[in-house]
């Protein structure tokens, strides 16, 4: 049996130098993993590229694996709060215009730094998914919430699992676009096919 990876932090910043040194940390682990690749990242190389010891480093994360995590987890929350953001605008909106909306959020969140989106999205799948499912819940509660609103117009009756089916279908579709590298990001189909898709599921 292998040895399990160490994924958590040693310990969370407490003071404003300390959250300045991981901040950093976690801007030169994207660099390192966006320019290089995981194979070739290391926590020398991120140290370096963070302008900080090796050694401070590890006061921090006791390896890359925990490092690409921690990151993962700051840039679906920054998914989340844009998500948040949009879907709180529209909780009285038509479905109409809610479902275009939500997509078109999650396409725009998807693509503030689409290299390394990609790239966590693969590194994270190794390291393993459960880790994020406390902000797969968040947006899932966002989606129940809007959709609490409108249940007397819902096909399905099970909110949670309709919650579920809409937050993992429209992000199925956007990684797809975006590992297209085609310019399917940019398309304007995307936006228009996944929202029907949404819409004929939701609403029939």
């Amino acid at each position: 049996m292998g040895t399990a990876i160490a994924l958590d932090p040693r310990k969370s910043p407490r003071q404003q130098r300390s959250e300045q040194t991981v901040s950093v940390l976690l801007q030169a682990t994207a660099r390192v993993l966006v320019d290089t690749g995981w194979d070739r990242a290391s926590t020398n190389r991120i140290a370096r590229a963070a302008g900080v010891s090796v050694g401070s480093l590890y006061q921090y994360f006791p390896n890359k694996e925990s490092l690409v995590l921690a990151l993962a987890r700051q840039h679906a929350e920054e998914v989340v709060a844009m998500l948040a953001m949009h879907v709180g605008d529209l909780v009285d909106a038509p479905p109409e215009e809610a479902v275009p909306a939500f997509v078109r959020a999650m396409i725009a969140a998807h693509r503030v730094d689409p290299e390394l989106h990609l790239a966590l999205t693969r590194q994270v799948l190794d390291v393993g998914l459960d880790a994020l499912d406390p902000v797969q819940e968040q947006a899932r509660a966002l989606v129940v919430g809007w959709l609490l609103r409108h249940r007397e117009r819902l096909l399905p009756t099970d909110l949670e699992a309709a919650a579920w089916m809409c937050v993992t279908t429209t992000e199925a579709a956007v990684h797809g676009a975006l590992l297209e590298r085609k310019g399917r990001i940019a398309d304007p189909a995307l936006e228009r096919e996944l929202s029907a898709l949404l819409l004929r599921y939701l609403f029939g």
